[in-house]
């Protein structure tokens, strides 16, 4: 049976079909907060699709940076007063050992955008030598009047695009923009801000030139498979595949696949809203592999509400799979189902069935990373 899943950028499920080697890129933490369980979501979703392509017979590499200079993380650190790499030192390490309590793979690499300023700097430098960016304002803007393939992944049209921009720190009416959609890729850094030095002034990256320049570092200059959150479709990801585009004149994702975003209450959870359910809260009443249950009840692409007895009804579902004792049961029904636009809810629910009719399930459920 071949992979299927869904694609944002074509918008309807379609074979993924890649070699033996498959490059995945998933857009990391910026490290100035605790993780939450929208974070966990995304990165259960592409620990999931690894176990199922190694079990497939591929090797997977699956790159997640650390956004670890950006307008958040500063302006928490000058909040807090202390230096913003050791805010982000600090929450890496709690987020890297909640990662590995839910069962994570290990990344094949979690480069930080702090390590790749000359890399950046070189990506600059191409977009710029390929006729897309322009210099203003002692900074290098993105020209996506020059790019007519803006708008390939999300699919917005242009009222959109400048609704979501200003709503996530594009900053429409800066002065230095042709156009108001433009984006930065190089800007000057304020007085407390780090700086780096760079042919157009002392400055710091742009919000989306880090996740293309990493991504050309470690997997080269098409990727099988990208994704996140769908609130990084527009305008993270979108830019992202534009600047890639121009700089190397080549596809940079073969396939984008995003995350349904979790909510509470009624609303997207989100760090402004200040409605988070964080990881470590829920790991100090329950067993991680309780919580891992819980969200892959949920379809990956299908915005879902979180629910304090979601965990109740997790844990239960743990105890009755251990119960069930070591076993092949369902090993090919979850297969199938994970085969089908990764649909770890039916997979549980195969695996409950076989648990009611007495069969081992310890093979199944490892694929899902319960043990």
């Amino acid at each position: 049976m071949v992979m299927k899943l869904y694609d944002t950028a074509r918008r309807r499920v379609v074979p993924f079909e890649p070699g033996p080697l498959v490059t995945m890129y998933t857009c990391g933490i910026t490290p100035y907060d605790a993780a939450h369980l929208g974070h966990a979501a995304v990165y259960l979703t592409f620990d999931v699709l690894q176990r199922r392509l190694r079990d497939l017979g591929h090797r997977t590499q699956c790159v997640r940076n650390i956004t670890d200079v950006d307008d958040d993380i500063l302006r928490t650190a000058r909040e807090m007063g202390v230096h913003y790499l050791d805010l982000a030192a600090e929450e890496m390490a709690r987020f890297d050992a909640e990662m590995r309590a839910l069962g994570l793979l290990p990344a094949f690499s979690e480069p930080r955008a702090t390590s790749a300023i000359p890399d950046i700097l070189g990506f600059i430098g191409m977009v710029l030598d390929s006729g897309h960016a322009y210099r203003a304002g002692g900074g290098v803007y993105f020209s996506v009047d020059s790019f007519p393939r803006f708008g390939q992944l999300s699919h917005l049209d242009r009222e959109e695009m400048l609704r979501l921009a200003a709503d996530n720190g594009g900053n429409p009416d800066d002065p230095y923009k042709r156009d108001p959609l433009d984006f930065v890729l190089w800007q000057p850094s304020a007085p407390d801000e780090p700086a780096w030095s760079s042919l157009w002034g002392e400055g710091r990256p742009g919000w989306h030139i880090e996740c293309s320049a990493l991504a050309l570092r470690e997997l080269g200059t098409t990727i099988d498979l990208h994704g996140g959150g769908t609130d990084l479709i527009f305008p993270h990801h979108e830019c992202e595949a534009a600047q890639s585009e121009a700089a190397t004149g080549e596809t940079f994702v073969r396939h984008w696949m995003h995350q349904g975003l979790v909510g509470l209450e009624g609303t997207k959870m989100s760090k402004s809203l200040g409605n988070l359910v964080f990881v470590s809260d829920v790991l100090k009443e329950w067993e991680p592999a309780a919580l891992r249950l819980a969200i892959l009840s949920n379809h990956y692409r299908e915005p879902w509400e979180w629910r304090d007895d979601m965990m109740d009804e997790a844990s239960r579902r743990l105890e009755s799979w251990r119960s069930a004792g070591s076993g092949d049961a369902g090993l090919e029904r979850v297969r199938a189902c994970l085969d089908d636009d990764l649909d770890a809810p039916g997979a549980v629910a195969a695996i409950d069935e076989e648990v009611a009719a007495g069969r081992g399930v310890s093979r199944a459920a490892a694929l899902l990373g319960v043990t």
